[in-house]
């Protein structure tokens, strides 16, 4: 099944460029999604997506909204080569990769390997991160290195949430949303100027959902969702030259805690997998809650025709109080409460510059942030609580520049280059407490430390260059081809479940990673613009690549031995290729297709003291050799209404969850198909859809745990996709 439907997506991406040969000589209807008309902030002003020399894709809010997307995981399936899941044990925690480059790790203290953004605003902790779809005006992803003008951890690249700005006339916007699983969700948005150079608006979101299984220990609902969102904002435009924005927002999960599906036989207490594979057997009972929040401050000065101002002020916290159970049985055999907390500032100075021929941005930017937290892992068959905490303090600096010269009107070229200079200090400690139950750091019963692991503060200064540079030409005007070679750069830092007890060199932390990728890519409309598209094809050389090694230890000392190290490097390439066509005047289709080939060069592990390559061993997590996406959207007059009818297949082949292979926890390819139709009224304010998720209920793996053999009671747990989903919702517009 999976092999006809992986042939059937990729015929279809090739049917839908092939039938657009046939197609009505007439160009799309003006308000038709298509390059020319799409407006992107990729290289941070606004430019036409076809005449961006990046490999970016943007998902308006109108197509996210026709393919039913719920929240920013939508982009894996509509993103090729990119992963974007919730994150193992969490409701709300984000996992990111493009290009096979990203961080599985969401452990306070890891820097992500994708930048997130919202407004411009950059993301440090992924807790929280899982962001709902809702008064959106765009997502654009950016894939590849962008260290010329994102700079901070976009080393695989960065994904942007643009939010709507104000309206200039009152709006009014109701939803409620009905499911199975019983899903009950509403939402209301609302803006209105006051006066005529002032105005304000805010949104509010509740997303509630029973669980799609069951803790058949505690009988608690099992991968539930309780959300609450709430973003606000005012703008004031007191002349042409300047605008300014304030904006809040602020997200609550309240959700049950996520402990996973046991896929095998434990050693101790007889426990089975569980049937149902979104049921589980956790024990362990703890609070689980995630808030984050945060405010900006955006003021844009136009000095003249070739000179805007631009300052981006911003604030954002989180803290994150969580309960895993790794083991998936009442047994306290390994059980994790854990404590998160992140806290940022943010301030980024913009120039940007338009002559005749040619325009650039060139900016300061500066970032203050701390991340901390505290763990336990309970390990009731060796009787003791190991207790890891630290935190990180980090102050970044960076001076970034790009610029663009038209050569002609149909050559042009790019350079440009970030200098990133990240001071950081930490601490990290690591303790043995008697008695397998929560420590004293996270609320346990006061009682003596058994053995001190670890306990030690270190400091260090990271600093890089990182250039990018393009030449594109337009073929003519409708086509454009461009090359490129960027580079990314993620600092060093110190693991913070480092053992020095096993791992003595985890004291010395590990050093930045790059990546280095050249890029060739093509876009433009064909077929009487009724076909749009954009390719690229690219080659990344991944050095000093940052992995974390785990090895459970029984002897000379007991523990899980965790190293941090810069032990890999790989070469990854590949292709893409995305676009939509216009058939007929009431039938369109988008499609994706990606081709990944990630491979280890080195892998080189110092868990048993002596470096050894294993590479040979070793295959990169989260990274399917295929990635497609197609659907087909038919419009037309119905009711006297207009409606969209919107199936839609995606496509993943096989992939590892962890570099070590384990047949147990590897991901088979898998297919994924949906069917949202939407009925607006005649008069625009009302609009009814119904949606299907997953309609084949495919049973795929986004995450999982491993902790085989006795010692941890062949703890070997997955987290898998949501099931198959039906609801119905209802939208007002005034």
């Amino acid at each position: 099944m999976t092999r006809i439907m992986k042939s059937v997506l990729l015929a279809g991406a090739a049917w839908s460029a092939a039938s657009s040969m046939t197609m009505a000589q007439d160009a799309p209807q003006q308000g038709a999604s298509s390059l020319d008309d799409i407006v992107v902030t990729a290289r941070r002003r606004d430019e036409q997506l076809k005449d961006v020399p990046v490999a970016v894709s943007a998902l308006t809010a109108e197509q996210l909204e026709t393919t039913g997307a719920t929240d920013i995981t939508a982009l894996q399936q509509q993103t090729p080569n990119a992963t974007v899941q919730i994150a193992r044990g969490s409701n709300s925690t984000l996992i990111s990769f493009i290009r096979g480059v990203g961080q599985q790790d969401p452990l306070w203290g890891f820097e992500p390997g994708v930048g997130l953004y919202i407004d411009d605003v950059y993301v440090a902790r992924p807790q929280g991160a899982v962001l709902d779809i809702f008064d959106i005006e765009r997502i654009e992803v950016l894939r590849g290195p962008q260290g010329t003008l994102y700079g901070r951890n976009t080393i695989g690249g960065a994904i942007k949430y643009v939010t709507r700005r104000l309206d200039a006339e009152p709006t009014l916007m109701a939803r409620g949303t009905v499911g199975n699983y019983n899903q009950r969700e509403g939402m209301i948005q609302a803006s209105t100027p006051l006066g005529d150079t002032f105005a304000a608006g805010f949104a509010f979101a509740k997303y509630d959902r029973d669980g799609f299984g069951t803790n058949l220990t505690t009988g608690e609902e099992h991968y539930d969702k309780d959300v609450t969102a709430f973003r606000a904002s005012a703008e004031w435009t007191p002349s042409d030259q300047l605008f300014m924005r304030l904006a809040y927002d602020r997200v609550v999960d309240d959700s049950n805690p996520r402990h996973g599906h046991r896929e095998v036989n434990s050693t101790t207490g007889g426990f089975t997998p569980q049937a149902d594979i979104y049921d589980t057997n956790a024990g362990f009972r703890g609070n689980q809650e995630v808030e984050t929040e945060g405010a900006s401050l955006t003021a844009e000065y136009v000095v003249n025709d070739m000179i805007t101002l631009k300052s981006i002020t911003a604030w954002r916290s989180g803290d994150t109080e969580t309960v895993i159970d790794f083991d998936q049985t009442p047994l306290p055999t390994l059980d994790v409460p854990a404590i998160y907390a992140d806290d940022q500032f943010t301030q980024e100075l913009q120039a940007l510059f338009q002559g005749e021929n040619w325009s650039g941005v060139a900016g300061l930017y500066y970032l203050d942030g701390e991340s901390s937290g505290v763990f336990d892992t309970i390990a009731g068959n060796l009787g003791v609580s190991i207790a890891a905490a630290g935190y990180v303090n980090t102050k970044s600096f960076s001076a970034f520049a790009d610029f663009s010269y038209d050569f002609s009107e149909r050559l042009h070229a790019s350079i440009g280059g970030r200098y990133t200079k990240d001071d950081k200090d930490a601490g990290v400690q690591r303790f043995f407490y008697l008695g397998a139950s929560r420590s004293p750091l996270t609320g346990g019963a006061p009682r003596p430390i058994l053995q001190v692991r670890t306990n030690y503060t270190a400091e260090d200064t990271f600093e890089k260059f990182t250039p990018r540079a393009s030449v594109s030409y337009d073929f003519n005007d409708d086509m454009t081809g461009y090359a490129s070679i960027s580079q990314g750069f993620k600092s060093g830092g110190w693991d913070m479940r480092g053992d020095a007890a096993l791992v003595p060199q985890t004291v010395d932390g590990y050093d930045p990673e790059t990546v280095t990728t050249y890029e060739l890519g093509l876009k433009g409309l064909i077929f009487d613009r009724r076909l749009s598209f954009a390719s690229a094809a690219f080659y990344s050389d991944y050095k000093d690549q940052q992995i974390t090694t785990q090895q459970v230890a029984t002897a000379p000392a007991v523990g899980v031995a965790s190293v941090v190290d810069n032990a890999g490097a790989s070469t990854i390439y590949g292709f893409e290729l995305e676009g939509r066509a216009f058939i007929t005047d009431s039938l369109s289709s988008n499609f994706s297709v990606g081709y990944l080939k990630n491979e280890f060069d080195e892998f080189i592990t110092l868990v048993t003291g002596t470096p050894v390559d294993i590479s040979d061993t070793r295959e990169p997590q989260n990274s399917p050799e295929w990635s497609a996406f197609w659907s087909v959207t038919w419009a037309g007059d119905v009711g006297g209404g207009e409606l969209t009818v919107t199936p839609s297949v995606s496509y993943r082949s096989d992939y590892h969850l962890f570099d070590a292979p384990d047949p147990i926890l590897d991901q088979d390819a898998y297919t994924l198909v949906d069917l949202a139709a939407i009925w607006t009224a005649p008069s625009g304010h009302y609009q009814l859809g119904l949606y299907g998720k997953n309609l084949t209920d495919e049973e795929y793996k986004v995450g999982g745990y491993n902790f085989a053999g006795a010692t941890f009671n062949n703890s070997i747990s997955a987290f898998y996709g949501p099931p198959r989903t039906y609801s119905a919702q209802l939208t007002v517009r005034y």
